[in-house]
């Protein structure tokens, strides 16, 4: 199968390898000056990081090192970046040297940072093992660890040298996951490209089959869209922002949930929220916003969240990243591909939004 190779561009530019087999190139997604290379990756990628490990290692130019850091959100706590840096200073990394980031998100954004960090910065590649890290969390230089008080609250904008999709590494991901990060998927069909929306609809089994055209079709759409949003606002002051359809509220409940809970599980019902908030300040149709819930539906991804949660979702919301001066904005629609912000909404309004997504 061909290889799709997808353009950033910008102050920074940088290219998305996507297909079967891309992996096996990866010693030359490194500059020829780098002499050390840390991969950082978690507990169940053990094997396949020992295998890239000897990819890297063949040619007898590079000296690498793994570390190996906790699953999931767990990896992004100061605790975990300082493992790597420690690493990294007792191996003697200079700026020339490397790290690759494999694994899901959490880890992209994890490794993200430990470069953006190191010496002020080295290359960082990233090889995103997860639907969510490759049309998310890879791509568009965005890294941050977790604070007790939310989600990403501490990181830097880093763009990679590099991002690498191999599809193979998601033949033998469980379903839940692939399901789980297809929520990042529909978002970019709910925001840009409706066509991953008629994908899903059509057949949504072929849709999260990753040995599918249907498949592949969507994930590169998806990644496509970030590429492009990411090169026109690289540190999100403008049409970036439109990314975070559905992050307010979905941050809120990971953060409600102590994390326990998938990114995409979370996002999914925030998407659903902010339909409704949409339709209730008269910008988006009854239609639409039933798109969305069958859409949802169709995914197996939750749609609703307790109604005694509000309080403190409305707390936390007030303290993420994304508001500004204190007033809470939304990327809401006025049309299924329109997104634009919501800024300050009226706090009965925003509770009349949850009432429709609470169960």
């Amino acid at each position: 199968m061909t290889r799709t190779t997808i353009n950033v561009t910008g102050a920074t530019p940088y290219d998305i390898h996507v297909g079967r087999g891309v992996l096996a190139g990866v010693r030359d997604h490194l500059a020829p000056t780098v002499k050390k290379v840390l991969i950082v990756h978690t507990p169940r990628l053990g094997a396949k990081a020992s295998d890239l490990r000897d990819l890297l290692v063949a040619d007898g130019s590079l000296e690498v090192l793994i570390a190996e850091v906790p699953d999931a959100e767990d990896a992004k706590r100061i605790e975990v970046a300082a493992f790597c840096w420690q690493v990294m200073g007792q191996a003697d990394f200079t700026r020339t040297d490397a790290v690759i980031g494999f694994g899901g998100g959490a880890v992209t954004d994890l490794a993200g940072f430990v470069a953006a960090s190191w010496l002020r910065g080295v290359q960082i590649v990233q090889i995103p093992t997860t639907v969510l890290g490759m049309v998310d969390a890879a791509v568009g230089g965005k890294t941050g660890l977790n604070t007790a008080e939310g989600k990403n609250l501490v990181g830097a904008f880093w763009a990679p040298r590099s991002v690498i999709c191999d599809l193979d590494v998601l033949d033998t991901l469980p379903r839940n996951e692939i399901v789980a990060g297809f929520a990042e998927v529909v978002k970019a069909g709910f925001i840009w490209f409706p066509e991953i929306l008629d994908i899903v609809e059509r057949d949504p089994e072929a849709a999260t089959d990753p040995t599918s055209d249907e498949f592949r079709r969507c994930i590169e759409l998806a990644i496509e869209m970030k590429a492009r949003v990411v090169s026109e606002d690289f540190r999100e002051a403008g049409v970036r922002e439109y990314l975070n359809y559905g992050h307010t509220l979905g941050h809120a409940i990971e953060h409600a949930e102590r994390y326990r809970w998938r990114h995409g599980a979370a996002i999914s019902i925030g998407m659903m929220y902010v339909a409704e908030l949409s339709r209730l300040a008269g910008r988006l149709s009854d239609e639409d916003v039933a798109r969305h819930r069958r859409i949802l539906d169709l995914l197996g991804l939750p749609t609703t969240y307790r109604m005694d949660g509000w309080q403190h979702l409305l707390g936390v919301m007030q303290r993420d990243k994304k508001s500004r001066a204190g007033m809470l904005r939304f990327i809401v629609l006025d049309a299924i591909g329109k997104p634009t912000v919501m800024q300050a909404p009226d706090e009965s309004l925003m509770f009349a939004a949850y009432q429709e997504i609470a169960g």
